[in-house]
C-alpha cells in the first residue's frame, strides 16, 4: 500500500485512496516531522529525545520507541506481525523514514523546482501551478518554533516564495500579465522585502496597460526600502522604473523579433554581470555574518540564520568552489561544545560534505581545509556517549586531523587557527584531556599573537582558562582570563566577558564560602541573558547552584520549576536521592544512560557516581570509576570554566570504598 506524507501545512499521512491515517497525538506527529526533516537519514534515538523534550522524562527512550511503534502501526496497518517495517525503519542507533521522494509533498516540491532548469514558460507555469497547490498552509504548520525545524522550515518557505515569483514571471511571458497581478499583489503585501516581487508586479501592471499603477508600485517599493532598510532599490528595479518612464520597446510583448533578439542578448549579458556580482555578494555576506556573530544577542542569531541562507544560495548557483569559499569564510572561533542550533549545525556539515565531493580533485587545498575544519567545528558534541568512535563521529575526528595537516603543510596561519579550533572541538573522546586542550590553547595564543589573529588569540586564552581550571592552576587561569578581557576591550568583543565572568564565579566556588559562590553565579547568569547562546545558557544556572550545595554538603533545594536543560537526565537521580526516593533515583539513573562527551562530561560523571553510590548501583559505580579514572588529577567539571564538583580523586575514592 502506498502512503503519502504531507508537511506543507499540518503534518498528515494518507493511504493510496487519499484517506487520512491516524497519527495519534502531537508527539507522534513530531517524531514523523523530525524524520521528514532528516531527508531519509537516520536520526539517533538520543537526538529524538533531545528534540522532543526540553527536560526528558526518565523513560524518554522507551517512550520514543512507543511513538515509533504507534506510527508504524498507523502507516503500515496491513504489515504482518514480526515482519520488518518497510517505511519507518530501524537502522543503527535510530530511525529513518525510507519512502520514495514522490511520497512526501515537500520532497516532491523540491524535485519540481530542480527540474525547471531549461523549461519554457508554459512548462514552468503549468508545473508550478500544480506544485504550489500542494501547499495547505505554512510548512509543518502544527509545530511552533522548534529548534530542529527552523532551518528546514525557512528553506522550504524560501523555495515556495521563489516558486510564486517564477510562476508569475512565466505567466507574464505567456501574455497573461493581467491574470498574474492579483497573486503578485498579495505576494508583495505579505513579503514586502522581496525586490523581485515588486519588479514583477510593476511589469505585470505595465503590460496590463496600467502604466500609472506600475509607476506607483515602483515608487512604493523605493520608499519602503529606504524607510525600513536604509537602502536604494537594486539595479533591476531601478532599470525597470527608467524603462517604464520612457516606454522602452522591450517592455511591449508585441515588439518585433529583431528588437526582442537584441534585448535578449543585452539582458543575458546583464544577468551574467549580476550573477558575477551575486557571487561576490555571497562571499561578502558570509564574512559580514562572521563579524556579526561576535556581537552576541540578536547579532549572533541573525548571523546563524543568514549564514545558512548564504550557503544555500551558493549551492543553488552550482559552483562548488564558490560554495566552499562561502562556507569557509565563516570561521568565527567557537569555545562551547554544545551547538546553539544542532539541526542547523548538521545541515552545515552536510553542505560542507556535499561541497567536498564536488570540488575538483586537483588543488583547492585551502578550500578543502576550511570545509574539513567546518565539519570538525560544527560536529561538536556529536561523539557517541557509549562504545567506540565510529561512523559520523570518526569522520569528524578524521576531518579535524586532515584540516590541521593541510594547514601545516600550507603554512597558513589563519587556516591553522581555524583547524586547531576544530581539533579542540574533537578532544572529548574521553575524560582527563585538559592538558591536551591546554597545549592547543597555548599554540593558538602564540600563533595568533604573531599573525594578529585577535579572535583566535582570545579563543586560545579562553581554552587555557578552562584547562588551567581543570588542572587546579587558578593563578594561570587568572592570567589568561585577564588577557582575554584586555583583548576584548581593545577590539570590541562583548561575548568574551560572559566566559570570563563565569570563570570568576567558578573561582569563588573553588576557593570561597557557599554564599559568595551562589551570589557570584547569580550575577554571572545575568551576563548570559540576551547573548543568543542557548546551547550554553540552558540549564546552566540551576546546575551551578546545585554544584555549590553538593560540594559543601548542603541540602539539595529542589526547585520544581527549574529548567535543567540538557543536564536533567543526570541531575534527576541526585535530586531524588536528596528527597529520600532512592528506588525512583535508581530507575532514573538506569534510564539516563551515559552523559555526552563534552566540556561537561566530568561533571556529569561525578553526578552519576554520587547517585550510584547512594542507591547502591554497582554497575553504574564501576562505569563511573572507569570513565573518571583518566581525570583523577583534575577538578571535576572545572574544565568547562563554569562549575566544579570538586576533585575527581575524591569521587574515585568514594567509588572505590563503595565497590570494596
Amino acid at each position: 500500500m502506498r502512503v503519502e506524507f504531507g508537511v506543507l501545512g499540518a503534518v498528515v499521512a494518507r493511504n493510496g485512496a487519499g484517506d487520512p491515517l491516524p497519527l495519534k497525538g502531537p508527539r507522534h506527529r513530531a517524531v514523523l516531522a523530525r524524520l521528514v526533516v532528516a531527508h531519509r537519514r537516520v536520526v539517533p534515538v538520543n537526538q529524538l529525545v533531545a528534540d522532543l523534550w526540553d527536560e526528558p522524562p526518565g523513560d524518554a527512550v522507551g517512550t520514543v520507541r512507543t511513538f515509533v511503534g504507534g506510527l508504524r502501526r498507523a502507516i503500515e496497518p496491513e504489515r504482518p506481525p514480526r515482519t520488518p517495517p518497510r517505511l519507518l525503519v530501524t537502522e543503527g542507533p535510530g530511525y529513518a523514514l525510507r519512502v520514495p521522494k514522490d511520497d512526501v509533498d515537500a520532497w516532491r516540491f523540491e524535485q519540481v523546482m530542480d527540474a525547471l532548469d531549461g523549461a519554457g514558460p508554459a512548462q514552468v507555469a503549468e508545473r508550478l501551478a500544480e506544485a504550489l497547490g500542494w501547499w495547505r498552509g505554512p510548512a509543518f504548520a502544527d509545530f511552533g518554533d522548534e529548534h530542529w525545524l527552523r532551518a528546514e522550515r525557512s528553506r522550504l518557505t524560501e523555495l515556495r516564495l521563489h516558486a510564486v515569483e517564477r510562476r508569475a514571471e512565466a505567466r507574464i511571458a505567456l501574455g497573461d500579465a493581467a491574470g498574474a497581478v492579483p497573486d503578485l499583489d498579495g505576494h508583495v503585501a505579505a513579503h514586502p522585502w522581496r525586490e523581485e516581487a515588486w519588479r514583477l508586479l510593476a511589469l505585470a501592471l505595465y503590460r496590463s496597460a496600467r502604466q500609472a499603477d506600475a509607476l506607483s508600485v515602483l515608487r512604493r517599493a523605493r520608499a519602503m526600502l529606504r524607510e525600513h532598510l536604509g537602502v536604494d532599490p537594486g539595479p533591476r528595479l531601478r532599470r525597470l522604473e527608467e524603462d517604464v518612464l520612457r516606454h522602452a520597446d522591450h517592455l511591449d510583448p508585441d515588439t518585433g523579433s529583431t528588437v526582442d533578439q537584441v534585448w535578449a542578448r543585452a539582458a543575458a549579458a546583464y544577468e551574467g554581470s549580476l550573477a558575477s556580482r551575486a557571487r561576490t555578494r555571497l562571499e561578502s555576506t558570509a564574512g559580514l555574518m562572521r563579524d556579526l556573530a561576535v556581537t552576541g544577542g540578536g547579532g549572533l542569531e541573525s548571523a546563524r540564520q543568514h549564514r545558512v541562507a548564504a550557503v544555500a544560495a551558493a549551492e543553488q548557483l552550482g559552483d562548488p568552489e564558490l560554495t566552499a569559499r562561502v562556507i569557509g569564510v565563516y570561521d568565527g572561533p567557537a569555545i562551547w561544545t554544545r551547538s546553539d542550533d544542532p539541526e542547523q549545525a548538521r545541515w552545515l556539515v552536510g553542505a560542507a560534505e556535499r561541497t567536498l565531493r564536488l570540488l575538483p580533485s586537483g588543488g583547492h587545498d585551502a578550500s578543502r581545509c576550511r570545509l574539513l575544519a567546518t565539519i570538525a567545528v560544527e560536529s561538536r558534541g556529536s561523539l557517541p556517549t557509549d562504545g567506540p568512535v565510529s561512523g559520523a563521529a570518526a569522520r569528524s575526528l578524521g576531518a579535524a586531523r586532515e584540516a590541521e595537516e593541510i594547514a601545516r603543510r600550507l603554512d597558513d596561519a589563519s587556516l591553522l587557527a581555524f583547524a586547531l579550533n576544530g581539533t579542540f572541538m574533537q578532544t572529548f573522546r574521553r575524560t582527563g584531556l585538559a592538558a591536551r586542550r591546554d597545549a592547543i590553547g597555548a599554540e593558538l595564543v602564540a600563533l595568533s599573537a604573531r599573525h594578529q589573529l585577535v579572535r583566535y588569540e582570545v579563543l586560545g586564552h579562553l581554552i587555557r582558562v578552562q584547562a588551567r581550571s581543570a588542572l587546579s592552576d587558578l593563578a594561570g587561569a587568572d592570567r589568561h582570563a585577564a588577557a582575554a578581557d584586555a583583548l576584548a576591550a581593545r577590539h570590541d568583543l562583548p561575548l568574551v566577558s560572559v566566559f570570563t565572568t563565569w570563570y570568576r564565579a567558578l573561582r569563588v566556588a573553588m576557593t570561597g564560602p557557599p554564599d559568595a559562590a551562589l551570589a557570584a553565579y547569580e550575577e554571572a547568569a545575568g551576563r548570559l541573558r540576551g547573548t543568543g547562546m542557548p546551547g550554553l545558557r540552558k540549564g546552566l544556572l540551576p546546575l551551578a547552584l546545585l554544584s555549590v550545595r553538593l560540594r559543601h554538603g548542603e541540602p539539595v533545594a529542589v526547585d520544581r520549576d527549574a529548567d535543567w536543560g540538557p543536564y536533567g537526565s543526570w541531575v534527576r537521580p541526585v535530586l531524588l536521592v536528596g528527597e529520600g526516593r532512592d528506588e525512583e533515583a535508581g530507575a532514573a539513573l538506569r534510564a539516563a544512560g551515559p552523559p555526552p562527551r563534552d566540556l561537561m562530561s566530568e561533571a556529569m560523571w561525578c553526578l552519576v557516581a554520587r547517585a550510584a553510590v547512594a542507591v547502591g548501583d554497582r554497575d553504574a559505580m564501576a562505569r563511573a570509576r572507569t570513565e573518571l579514572a583518566p581525570a583523577a588529577s583534575e577538578q571535576g567539571g572545572a574544565g568547562s570554566g563554569l562549575i566544579t564538583l570538586g576533585p575527581v580523586a575524591d569521587h574515585l575514592g568514594v567509588l572505590a570504598a563503595a565497590l570494596a
